[in-house]
């Protein structure tokens, strides 16, 4: 089977995922894991259930989805992987560190790149990476069809879409993401998002404000 576990952390509570099946091997998607305390709750997790961290994704690189990807990096060697168009927000992130007051370890550059129909594997599932740029231009979503799991990061919320008045970010590309793209997706569609509650596709369909 495929499992997600999710943590809010940093002061932006921002939603941290880890994937993993009944092979014990995991994906960490989206750390921002900040604090002493907040590492060893991936630590205590991990070593709990018996995981071994595979691969570091990233659905974009926003300050809040990566503070946690040194600590990653240091603990177990897994460099983040991400869109080349959000390689500016790694770079720049002792900046925006600074713009809102937080202490952070900086980054390790990525591994490699991330892709629109790329398509990466855990043991037996296979997620497909969809570019929904807008919140970020890189923004990718990671969509598993066998067991109808979306990870939007930032770029569809419950009742909500993600800002568009960030750096590099577009309105009206972000709305043609979520339609053109998500919303071709089965209405049981699970969207775990990077804050905030999971939801549907078909409730964001029918209920979602910024959609109707």
């Amino acid at each position: 089977m495929l499992y997600l576990k999710s943590f809010t952390f940093n002061p932006f509570q921002e939603n941290t995922y880890i994937i993993y099946t009944d092979q014990k091997n995991a994906f960490i998607i989206d750390p921002g894991n900040s604090t002493i305390t907040e590492n060893s709750q991936v630590c205590d997790f991990l070593l709990e259930n018996k995981l071994q961290l595979k691969r570091l994704l990233l659905t974009h690189a926003h300050l809040d989805h990566v503070l946690g990807n040194h600590f990653i990096y240091e603990k177990f060697g897994l460099l983040p992987e991400v869109n080349k168009e959000d390689l500016f927000f790694i770079e720049r992130m002792k900046e925006s560190a600074a713009m809102y007051g937080i202490r952070c370890e900086l980054s390790p550059k990525p591994a490699n790149f991330i892709n629109e129909g790329d398509e990466i594997t855990l043991d037996n599932y296979t997620f497909q990476c969809i570019h929904t740029p807008g919140h970020s231009p890189g923004s990718i979503s990671y969509y598993n069809k066998e067991n109808n799991i979306l990870i939007s990061g930032d770029v569809l919320f419950n009742g909500s879409i993600g800002r568009s008045d960030l750096p590099l970010g577009d309105h009206d590309t972000l709305i043609r993401s979520i339609t053109e793209k998500l919303m071709l997706l089965p209405d049981e569609t699970k969207v775990y998002s990077g804050h905030g509650p999971s939801t549907t596709i078909g409730r964001e369909r029918t209920s979602n404000p910024f959609l109707t």
